[in-house]
């Protein structure tokens, strides 16, 4: 291990960076079953899709895991991304309507589409060019990144990463429902029998929550993993006794046997290449290319934000091995189009395994692991309540918040595009989008003040395709 990921050089150990990973890995494995819903449209494309889906998601997230690892010798983890999967099931949609095939076929279709973004994705890499679009983005905005994504994380925990559902699958969500209630008695009115469940979603999150921040004061490495196994206790032991519910039922009837026929069948290199060209060259393009951008400055996002908050950045802000660490998305995401996937990104949440102490690739390489081991265990990683995770995330997210400190809050040219980005990342849940604005605004700030040599060509480039993506209407 030291020989591979050089630990000592990185004040790190074996144990830590299991731990790390673990802690990553506990965080983000909600993708492993929320994917195949939002690409099956939640059944619309049938249970062998959703099963091709969900172990495409396991597959190609553990390959672009195993590259971060040996390749870029880094601590990030990668899934199928939040928002681009969405973006995935909509244009699957689309492509029915318009060419009358079936879901499935459509599915298959807009597969092509996440291919050709993996291999633009590779090229740009091997390249350099994804690595200068980093380096075109100015320290001001980069210092804002990491700040920005700790409130993203915040409003993913406090916001859409716990829901409760009634009888009738009406959703009620924690901020928004029950800290936004007048009053506790107009919340329990409005939620009904969902209450208690809310009750008990916000007390294990708070539980969670504060478990965490005592350990982490008293110096307890693990202070994460530990809190969200303290939290989980508290949800299970809250469904048992308050609750009258058994959270382990699903394990019964869980199957453990992975469904590699469905995945044959449905997903495993079943391009469409016929109805891709159905869909038109004129769409094909413009669908590429929001791709390639909105995933291209997510990854880079993820990347510098949390690499600041770990100290792993020189003075000018740069990480070393960018290239490696974006070439593991690029390749994720051909392996997610050859076994069934939409884009594969670095997610967010490896912050909550940083935090922990992960510097090495082999924190990817744990919950690389751990989302193979998915493919037979996925009944029990699905246990694990989401209240139990938010609390990790808001966690990460408060501490993110200390990267504030280096932004020049007396210099407008830093401050406004940084400020725009805290709004916006966490209303958007967009890291890409909100770059994007911090860019424009950045590049508009030094243009209308007499300071236009100060911005590079490449970041003008950037900023008018943000604004051509933004408002051309297509």
């Amino acid at each position: 291990m030291e020989k591979i990921f050089k630990l000592d050089e990185n004040g790190t150990t074996v144990r830590t960076e299991i731990v790390a990973g673990l802690t990553t890995f506990m965080t983000m494995a909600y993708i492993i079953a929320l994917n195949p819903n939002i690409l099956t449209g939640y059944g619309a494309g049938g249970q062998d899709l959703w099963n091709g889906v969900f172990l495409a998601t396991c597959i190609a997230s553990a390959v672009a895991m195993f590259v971060m690892a040996f390749a870029a010798n880094k601590p990030f983890c990668l899934a199928p991304g939040m928002g681009l999967n969405s973006f995935f099931a909509i244009v699957v949609a689309n492509v029915v309507s318009i060419t009358g095939m079936t879901y499935v076929a459509s599915f298959q279709a807009a597969l092509v589409i996440i291919l050709i973004e993996g291999i633009v994705f590779i090229a740009l890499s091997v390249f350099n060019v994804r690595e200068k679009i980093v380096e075109a983005i100015p320290l001001g905005v980069r210092l804002g990144i990491a700040p920005a994504i700790g409130l993203m994380l915040m409003n993913i925990g406090f916001g859409s990463n716990v829901y409760i559902a009634d009888e009738n699958f009406n959703q009620f969500f924690v901020m928004k429902d029950f800290f936004g209630a007048l009053t506790a008695t107009a919340a329990r009115d409005t939620m009904g029998s969902a209450y208690p469940t809310m009750v008990l979603s916000v007390v294990t999150m708070f539980i969670g929550l504060f478990v965490i921040v005592l350990l982490a004061k008293r110096g307890v490495k693990g202070a994460v993993l530990i809190g969200m196994l303290a939290a989980s206790v508290v949800n299970w032991a809250g469904s048992f006794l308050f609750l009258g519910t058994d959270p382990f039922a699903s394990l019964a009837t869980a199957n453990f046997l992975p469904p590699f026929a469905d995945m044959v069948s449905t997903t495993l290199f079943k391009f469409n290449f016929q109805g891709f060209l159905d869909i038109g060259w004129f769409t094909i393009v413009t669908l590429v290319i929001t791709f390639c951008m909105i995933d291209m400055f997510d990854t880079i996002g993820t990347l510098v934000g949390t690499a600041s908050r770990a100290g792993m950045v020189d003075e000018h802000g740069n990480m070393p091995n960018m290239r490696e660490a974006l070439l593991a998305d690029a390749v994720g995401t051909v392996a997610g189009s050859c076994t069934g996937t939409s884009t594969v990104t670095t997610f967010v949440e490896s912050a909550s395994g940083v935090e922990a102490g992960g510097r090495t690739g082999l924190t990817a390489l744990t919950c690389g692991i751990l989302f193979l081991a998915c493919i037979f265990i996925a009944p029990i990683a699905a246990i694990i309540p989401a209240a139990a995770t938010s609390a990790a995330l808001i966690y990460v997210g408060v501490l993110m918040l200390q990267g504030l400190k280096n932004v020049k809050f007396d210099d407008l040219d830093q401050m406004v595009p940084v400020a725009l980005m805290l709004i916006a990342m966490p209303i958007s849940s967009s890291i890409g989008h909100a770059i994007g604005l911090g860019l424009i605004s950045y590049t508009v700030i030094k243009v209308f003040t007499g300071k236009a040599k100060d911005v590079s060509v490449l970041t003008y480039v950037i900023s008018a395709l943000f604004l051509i993506k933004f408002f051309l209407i297509v």
